[in-house]
């Protein structure tokens, strides 16, 4: 899902001086007390460190699902991760979802599932949408604090696959292990490989080798499943029946506002149309959102591309008449888009849309809105998604391992892992066709998927897309997938849904059953073609 970076601040004249106090008291104490024999730590001699060990729970349930009982095995548990010297490198927590009481592996599917960041655990879709266990939250708006409930899943993908959620290396219970440290995973190459290993790892020790294989991703997770996917059918033979991109980008520059790049603002205009539909702020509210949706996208692609292509040679007149066209679709005054020069940038957006309100609305999910503190703001102060929801799924994740899991009592369960350090997006493997996965400006992994699906010509995708998701913009997502340079053929094997939610749509009820019923008959499209 997301990844963000938390601000502290310190008094560091305090620090200084409760520092220097403690070094001067550590100094008179070793003036007064007789010096202690130190124990030997490493070198000859010494006691090499015990590997590091793989803990695991397992645990028995069963659940109700559309009239039928699903008894399943919880495993949830570290698995150890290895170089090529056989050097430990990492334990990574990951919670499996198998179905007792099936007697041919190889007739039930596998699907293995985690969110994006990158940086984020795979709390998200487990606790919310796919896992047993949900979280049970206000939709699109703040849910309140404790007690949070936990309720049972009747969208839980256990009636058809088993699922297996992954906490990338330092979020959730993952951490380093031997002599490597978390950032040694943290870019584009590195984290597919953790993932590769682990998935193979898996499949040999539950005898899941034969058994129909998904990867269902989230946000960050979708370009990694471009890039894991490849991997795995390159490097392993691998080869996967079917790839799930929940709130798509493989593409990073189509949405970051670069100066001189002009897409980004072209495939954002018809989500900013949607939003302003959704928040009723549109002088003439069209009645049908699909249909309004589709004439923001002709008119994206067609005269305000035309429009943004021409630059300084834009006539005034052309300009008005522009800027006019963009407030019918966005709700933003036409004075707004002229001063704009006719390029508004997701933070401006999200302020702007609902100021006279004194209103925030989001990035994530576009449908949450929160107080504006500073009303002069020019750009956005915050997301109040993330706030909305986190409080709920942190407590019940943490409290989820503890009593139903019986994992993690003494340890705390990280929602990101700490990347501040910077994430490598640079490639090593050539990133598919063609080579060249992208530079660390623009990081890109479409070569990847396409040729996944020219290794394996029955590998089927399906993209999920919330109209209200301001994060992985749905009219991005649909240039991208039209624009893998794939045979007609191989195109077919790619399905888009759309759902009345933002990134994370599975936060809405009705939504969460569509989102379940689609990739239901994926897995049975994909399984038995």
């Amino acid at each position: 899902m997301k990844t963000f970076l938390l601000r502290s601040l310190f008094s560091m004249g305090l620090v200084v001086l409760l520092a220097g106090s403690s070094s001067a008291w550590h100094a008179l104490a070793q003036m007064q007390e007789p010096q202690q024999p130190q124990p030997q730590t490493g070198g000859r001699g010494a006691a090499p460190e015990p590997p590091p060990k793989e803990e695991w729970s397992v645990t028995e349930h069963s659940i109700q699902v559309r009239g039928q009982t699903i008894p399943y095995k919880a495993s949830a548990g570290t698995t150890l991760l290895k170089n090529e010297r056989s050097e430990p490198t990492g334990l990574l927590y990951t919670v499996a979802y198998t179905r007792s009481d099936v007697k041919d592996l190889s007739t039930r599917p596998i699907s293995f599932l985690y969110n994006g960041g990158p940086g984020s655990a795979s709390l998200w879709l487990h606790m919310g949408a796919f896992g047993p266990r949900r979280v049970w939250t206000v939709n699109g708006q703040f849910t309140p604090p404790a007690p949070y409930k936990l309720v049972d899943n009747a969208e839980t993908l256990l009636d058809k696959t088993d699922i297996v959620f992954i906490d990338m290396m330092g979020s959730g219970y993952s951490h380093a292990a031997g002599k490597a440290q978390e950032h040694d995973f943290f870019g584009v190459d590195e984290d597919a490989e953790e993932f590769a290993q682990f998935i193979t790892t898996y499949l040999s020790r539950n005898n899941r080798w034969n058994s129909p294989k998904f990867l269902i991703g989230e946000s960050y997770g979708t370009f990694r499943s471009a890039v894991l996917g490849n991997l795995l059918q390159q490097r392993y033979s691998v080869h996967l029946n079917g790839i799930v991109l929940i709130s798509s980008v493989l593409d990073l520059s189509t949405i970051t506002f670069a100066p001189g790049d002009d897409r980004p603002y072209i495939y954002y205009l018809p989500s900013y149309a949607a939003v302003a539909w959704y928040h009723k702020v549109l002088k003439n509210r069209p009645a049908n959102l699909t249909e309004f949706l589709e004439e923001a996208r002709q008119y994206a692609q067609g005269d305000y591309a035309s429009a943004l292509f021409k630059g300084a040679k834009l006539s005034d007149n052309e300009r008005d008449a522009v800027a006019k066209k963009l407030s019918y679709f966005t709700g933003l005054s036409e004075e707004y888009w002229r001063n704009a020069k006719l390029r508004v940038n997701l933070g401006q957006f999200n302020v702007e849309l609902m100021r006279s309100q004194g209103l925030t609305t989001g990035r994530i999910d576009a449908r949450f809105t929160g107080h504006t503190f500073d009303l002069h703001a020019e750009y956005a102060q915050g997301d109040p998604e993330g706030p909305a929801v986190a409080g709920a799924f942190t407590a019940l994740i943490n409290q989820y391992n503890h009593d139903e899991l019986k994992f993690g009592q003494d340890k705390v369960y990280h929602d990101t892992a700490n990347t501040a350090g910077g994430w490598n997006w640079r490639r090593t493997g050539g990133g598919g066709r063609g080579g060249g996965g992208g530079f660390p400006s623009a990081p890109i992994v479409n070569n990847d998927l396409a040729q996944a699906m020219i290794t394996n010509p029955r590998l089927l995708v399906e993209v999920e897309n919330g109209y209200f998701d301001m994060a992985t913009p749905f009219f991005e997502t649909e240039f991208t997938m039209t624009h893998l340079g794939l045979p007609a053929d191989l195109q077919k094997n790619i399905t888009l849904d759309y759902y009345n939610a933002g990134h994370m749509m599975y936060l809405q009820d009705e939504d969460r059953v569509s989102l379940h019923e689609h990739i239901a008959r994926f897995i049975d499209r994909a399984t038995h073609p």
